[in-house]
């Protein structure tokens, strides 16, 4: 049996944006490999819980930050993606840059894997926008331990049926 086959769906998430960091394109191919619908929608439900931590945290911060300096970005990430992706994933970018979510949705809405590259690459580009890189890794790090903690505690607190 693969390493992939033991792989959650936040192991997969955090994979692919680790993938995307290290503009790694065999890394982000092999982090969702083997993903069927269920799982591919739990990983993009991840992703989409980091993106609105880290647009939070963004806002939250006051940090400057120029909407054509995050599409340059990702457009810099997204290189990584599969080529059939990359296109999709700079459409996305530019719609939510001019905020028109119609359209944002619309580049995605056909796809779920597609879906997945693209807010794998939003979560990347604000992340280091926010973080930079050595920051971004350090925070996607604390997320993986602090989510494991509470899967762990989850599981070992459950109580028994009789």
């Amino acid at each position: 049996m693969s390493d992939a086959a033991h792989k959650t769906s936040r192991d997969r998430a955090l994979d692919v944006v680790r993938g995307y960091v290290d503009h790694d394109a065999i890394a982000v191919r092999e982090s969702l490999d083997g993903l069927d619908a269920g799982g591919s929608l739990e990983t993009y439900a991840v992703l989409n819980g980091l993106l609105r931590s880290t647009i939070s945290i963004m806002e939250l911060t006051g940090r400057p930050w120029r909407i054509d300096d995050l599409v340059r970005r990702a457009d810099e990430v997204a290189v990584s993606a599969p080529p059939h992706y990359e296109f999709a994933v700079a459409e996305a970018t530019r719609a939510w840059a001019r905020g028109d979510e119609s359209a944002m949705r619309a580049a995605s809405s056909h796809d779920l894997t597609g879906a997945v590259h693209i807010t794998a690459v939003g979560v990347t580009v604000l992340g280091l926008a926010v973080w930079g890189r050595a920051g971004f890794l350090d925070v996607l790090a604390e997320f993986r331990h602090v989510a494991v903690a509470l899967t762990d505690e989850w599981v070992h607190d459950v109580p028994e049926t009789s």
